[in-house]
C-alpha cells in the first residue's frame, strides 16, 4: 500500500514546471499508520515555497483513499553539477549560471535579478554577479551602495540585498567613472570579481552578462565552470537572431544551455487591462522548438516591473503575489528543476581509498 501511495504521490504535477514530482527527480516516501500517513520528499532543488501547493495537492490524493496527511517533510539537497570538460566547479559555489542576451535592451538583468530572488525566495542559497564591467546594473536594482569590505586586503565580502549576495564593478567604482577598458583588462576584472569574491556558501551564483558574445562571454564560457546558460530575448524577430547567436556560442563551447526566457511576452494595460503583444507574438516558443531547448517562462511588459527596480526593490519582492513575480517564480522553478536533472560532478576519491 505504500508503494502504491507512494506512486500517485510521485504523479502529482509539480507547481509552476511541466514536470511531475516523478519526472522531476523527486524521491517520494509515504508511511501509513492507521490511515495517518506520513510523508517524505527529497529534491535536488529547492522546495521551501512550494511546501504548501505540496501538502494541498497530497492531503488531496490520500483524503480520497480514505487517508490522512499526518505529517510532510521536505528535503533539498542541491549538488553540483557537470560543468565544461577540463573545468571543475568553484570550491563553495555549486552552480554557476549564466544569464545573457545576444543584444541589449531585451530586460536581461532585470530576469537575472528576479530570477535569483525567486530561487532565494524558494530557499536556496544565492548570490548574483554582476559580469557587465561596462555597465552594471544590478547595484540600482538592488538597491545597494557604497562600497563593499575587504577584511585582508585580498578578498572582497559581497554586500547582501534581499536575502542574496551580490558583487559589482559598480560597487568598486564611482556611479559616473566610465571603464574605458579593452577586452582583456575587462575579462580580468570578472575573473578578480568571481575569485576574489568571499562568497561563502552558495547553492546558486547568478552572473548576469553583458549583451553580445564578446570577451567577456568567452572567458567565462571557456575558463570559468559553468553549469547552465540561460538566453534571455524578446518576441521579435531582431531580438530572436541574436539571441540565437548567444546559444551557439554557448554550444560551441559545450556550455548547456537550460532553456530560454522571453520577455516583454505580453503588455496588459494597467487602466483597462487590455492585453498587447507589443513586440509580437511566440517568438521565444518558435526559437525553443527550433533548436530543442526549454522556455522556461514568459514575462510580461509591465510598468511596475521597470518602477520597481528603479528603486532597489525588484518585483518579486516587492509585490510576490502579483502576476509578474509568479512569472518569475515559474521561470525559476522551471531552472532549478532543468538543471537538478543534468548530470552531477562525480565524487573525488581520495588516493588512501585507491590503495
Amino acid at each position: 500500500m505504500n508503494e502504491q501511495l507512494q506512486t500517485r504521490i510521485a504523479a502529482l504535477p509539480l507547481s509552476d514546471t511541466a514536470f511531475s514530482l516523478a519526472e522531476a527527480g523527486v524521491k517520494v516516501r509515504a508511511a501509513d499508520a492507521d490511515g495517518r500517513v506520513a510523508v517524505s520528499i527529497g529534491a535536488g532543488f529547492p522546495l521551501q515555497g512550494l511546501e504548501a501547493d505540496l501538502r494541498e495537492r497530497i492531503a488531496a490524493v490520500l483524503a480520497a483513499e480514505g487517508k490522512t496527511l499526518a505529517t510532510l517533510e521536505l528535503t533539498t539537497r542541491i549538488t553540483s553539477h557537470a560543468v565544461q570538460p577540463n573545468l571543475s566547479p568553484l570550491e563553495n559555489v555549486r552552480n554557476l549560471i549564466a544569464v545573457g542576451s545576444g543584444k541589449g535592451g531585451v530586460g536581461k538583468s532585470t530576469t537575472a535579478v528576479n530570477l535569483a530572488l525567486a530561487l532565494a525566495a524558494d530557499g536556496a542559497r544565492v548570490g548574483v554577479l554582476d559580469a557587465d564591467i561596462y555597465g552594471p546594473s544590478v547595484p540600482t536594482m538592488l538597491g545597494l551602495s557604497g562600497k563593499p569590505d575587504s577584511p585582508d586586503g585580498k578578498t572582497i565580502e559581497p554586500m547582501r540585498a534581499h536575502g542574496i549576495a551580490a558583487m559589482s564593478i559598480g560597487l568598486l567604482v564611482e556611479q559616473d567613472t566610465p571603464m574605458i577598458w579593452r577586452g582583456p583588462m575587462a575579462t580580468s576584472a570578472l575573473t578578480q570579481l568571481l575569485n576574489e569574491t568571499r562568497w561563502g556558501e552558495l547553492d546558486y551564483l547568478i552572473v548576469d552578462l553583458p549583451p553580445g558574445t564578446g570577451d567577456i562571454q568567452l572567458t567565462l564560457a571557456q575558463k570559468i565552470p559553468v553549469a547552465g546558460a540561460v538566453i534571455v530575448t524578446t518576441p521579435q524577430d531582431v531580438a530572436t537572431l541574436d539571441a540565437r547567436k548567444a546559444l551557439k556560442m554557448f554550444e560551441k563551447v559545450q556550455v548547456p544551455v537550460l532553456g530560454l526566457v522571453e520577455n516583454m511576452a505580453v503588455h496588459v494595460c494597467s487602466n483597462c487591462g487590455h492585453a498587447e503583444h507589443v513586440f509580437g507574438e511566440g517568438g521565444g516558443a518558435r526559437m525553443a522548438a527550433q533548436y530543442e531547448v526549454p522556455l522556461l517562462g514568459s514575462l510580461p511588459l509591465e510598468l511596475a516591473i521597470r518602477e520597481q527596480g528603479d528603486a532597489g526593490v525588484p518585483v518579486v519582492v516587492a509585490a510576490p503575489d502579483s502576476a509578474a513575480a509568479r512569472a518569475y517564480r515559474a521561470a525559476a522553478r522551471n531552472l532549478a528543476v532543468r538543471l537538478a536533472l543534468r548530470p552531477r560532478v562525480a565524487p573525488s576519491i581520495s588516493a588512501s581509498l585507491l590503495g
